[in-house]
């Protein structure tokens, strides 16, 4: 399994259990919603800025990982100001920013195995019950983590050689090559699973 985003260290965040990453996570993913202090949201963004930090994070690769979610974040703090005021709206600017950073802390901190091997233990009950095969879900988690960096990824390319050709911001030119790009490499991990027998 390709690590595309874990840091390797040696950090106190490194040497939790995934287990125990994963469920404050979520804990803290609810418990965010019920805030609305901006005061409160801050304290959390910077204590998932130091968790960063802790993990071996750079401030430039942290940019990198989140830079395409800066439009996302305009456009939605634009909305909610018109229509609920800028208080509001920094609300949820904070509460989004508290929650990314939280989740790249325990993605940096974590193999991506051992995430996948938590999902797959926790699904086992529903798995028991008939309701879900949670090996093929947990394969399919894996496929998740290792295809979107690597799309990502790919995107950038594209967009890089497309820029160098004259071709500006052309949505075909972009988009064409990384769907060509994206079902190819599809195919070929299809083909590895089905010469596996998964």
């Amino acid at each position: 399994m390709i690590d595309p985003l874990y840091l390797p260290g040696d950090s106190p965040l490194h040497r939790l259990p995934a287990g125990l990453k994963l469920l404050a996570l979520a804990a803290a993913g609810a418990g965010l919603f019920l805030v609305r202090d901006p005061r409160i949201l801050a304290a959390v963004c910077a204590l998932a800025g130091l968790l960063l930090w802790s993990a071996g994070a750079s401030p430039g690769g942290v940019w990198r990982q989140v830079r395409g979610l800066a439009w996302v974040l305009l456009a939605v703090g634009a909305f909610t100001a018109w229509f609920q005021g800028w208080l509001e709206a920094l609300a949820v600017l904070l509460r989004i920013a508290a929650m990314v950073g939280l989740a790249l802390a325990v993605t940096l901190s974590t193999r991506s195995s051992d995430l996948i091997a938590v999902c797959e233990r926790a699904l086992t009950p529903l798995q028991r019950i008939g309701l879900l095969d949670a090996g093929k879900v947990s394969l399919a988690l894996a496929l998740a983590l290792r295809f979107v960096p690597e799309i990502w990824r790919n995107f950038h390319e594209i967009r890089e050689a497309q820029a160098a050709r004259g071709l500006g911001a052309n949505p075909v030119a972009l988009i064409v090559p990384l769907v060509v790009l994206t079902l190819k490499r599809a195919q070929e991990v299809a083909e590895a699973i089905d010469a596996r027998s998964l």
